[in-house]
């Protein structure tokens, strides 16, 4: 396994069925500490943030993910499932502590601010009096855990017997509750087999559904979440990148990525083109990790990612292209509806959303915008508080001379062309996220634009992966 071993920790029992602490109860942190519950264990779930904790003591989960509310009720109700404001009883309490808390893209750079999760760490070492293990799952540069675990042997009062290993997520929004109970693999990073042996005890219910396990040092449990969302990211972008083509060539970017997903070494997910991605983790991530590369000396092995980033960038200002061109080349005064605001569906995130950040280069342009997002308006309208939000399809679309598909919500590709029609101004419309069936449109009378897709073209669906 190439870990570093503490031998004289392999002779220490474990606890069989921990008790386990979950610090910092966002979106990774709420729903880690729900399935944990569910999945049996006594669980305390710790935050410094008050409001938050009191909302998810009373039941209500402070943000949306499908089918985590009515999980979280149920824990309630078994009596396994607590939230508190206070570390000394979550020392008092755990056997084994979950560190979730977030790691934001700093303010003066595109490292990793580290605040949340030193504070985090310290706060528990300081406190803990009895053999325990701290859990990383926080995405984090490489090098992190073993700082960390000088730090916390010498804020510890036991020392080296308070151990850390790190065992990174891998949630998908709207799928998050799915992804924590039936993963598609374990990451354990140790640096004992007592600590392997602790996790092991933690995650035995999803073992015994033969869940692939991954057991690693600690520097690639670590490596493992930034280099899984890098090379999403990048093909992500791949597919972006053949759209610009495409759209200089008059070449179909659909077809081309049918074309491509029927190859079995590269397959059909994430091969789709469209506005790209958003949100807290996959912009953020590969910044950190293209500067933390940098930091090591490596920064040319990555150097890609910049690239990745100004592709996935290129695709918002070609969105507002495309809707000025339909709007007959000037923004001043057309009226836009702007359906989605989130940066992917079945989800509230708007944190670097492409959907809101074109939504606001409209605006910027003179666009009278009216944005709706069947989860996401009133997260959008703290971001964003000067553009206009509505609580229905039908209010956004009502005399638009331009409809732009920004998040691919059911919602919006099940709407019927001629219904909308009927509504809007004029019968226009760009599909960012290639959810709409063009011909559908197009027969209804709709000019129909799509990111690298001359027109007209049939629609076209990739192949499965």
């Amino acid at each position: 396994m190439g870990t570093t071993r503490h031998p004289e920790s392999t002779s220490h029992p474990i606890a069989e069925r921990p008790r386990i602490t979950v610090v910092g109860v966002g979106y990774l942190g709420a729903t880690h500490a729900v399935c944990m519950a569910a999945l049996g264990f006594d669980v305390l779930g710790v935050d410094v943030d008050e409001r938050k904790v009191a909302e998810l003591a009373a039941g209500r989960v402070p943000f949306f993910e499908p089918g985590l509310q009515a999980k979280l009720s149920e824990m309630l109700a078994t009596g396994r499932l607590a939230f508190t404001t206070e570390f000394d009883e979550a020392a008092r309490f755990g056997d084994v502590h979950f560190v979730c808390v977030g790691t934001p893209q700093a303010g003066d750079s595109d490292a990793a601010d580290l605040a949340f999760v030193d504070q985090a760490f310290e706060a528990l070492a300081s406190r803990i009096d009895r053999r325990a293990l701290l859990v990383g799952k926080s995405t984090v540069p490489i090098g992190t855990a073993e700082r960390l675990t000088r730090m916390v042997r010498e804020r510890s009062p036991i020392g080296d017997r308070l151990e850390l290993a790190w065992n990174p997520e891998f949630l998908r929004e709207g799928f998050a509750v799915e992804d924590t109970l039936h993963p598609d693999r374990l990451v354990f990073g140790v640096a004992s087999e007592w600590a392997e042996r602790q996790l092991r005890a933690v995650y035995a219910p999803i073992l015994a559904q033969g869940t692939p396990l991954v057991v690693a040092d600690l520097p690639t449990a670590e490596l493992v979440k930034v280099a899984a969302n890098s090379f999403l990211a990048t093909k992500i972008s791949y597919i972006n990148a053949m759209a610009e083509v495409c759209e200089a060539t008059g070449a179909d970017v659909d077809l081309l990525a049918a074309a491509l997903s029927h190859d079995a070494r590269i397959g059909g997910r994430f091969l789709k083109p469209g506005l790209g991605f958003g949100g807290g983790c996959l912009p953020k991530d590969i910044r950190a990790f293209a500067h933390r590369a940098e930091e090591l000396g490596v920064g040319e092995a990555v150097a890609f990612l910049h690239q990745v980033d100004d592709i996935n960038t290129r695709r918002r200002l070609r969105m507002v292209d495309l809707v000025r061109e339909l709007a007959g080349g000037d923004l001043d005064g057309a009226r836009i509806a702007a359906l989605g605001a989130a940066f992917k569906p079945d989800s509230d995130d708007v944190r670097d959303a492409p959907a809101l950040d074109v939504a606001r280069m409209l605006s910027l342009e003179g666009a009278h915008v009216v944005v709706y997002d069947p989860e996401a308006n009133a997260n959008a309208h703290r971001a964003y508080p000067d553009l206009d939000y509505v609580d229905s399809l039908a209010e956004a679309v009502t005399d638009a001379d331009v409809v732009a598909l920004l998040t691919e919500w059911r919602e919006f590709g099940e709407a019927d062309p001629e219904a909308l029609g009927e509504l809007v101004g004029r019968r226009r419309i760009v599909d960012g996220r290639h959810a709409l069936d063009a011909d559908a449109y197009r027969g209804a009378g709709w000019e129909f634009r799509a990111l690298g897709r001359p027109a007209p073209r049939r629609s076209v669906v990739p192949a499965p992966a």
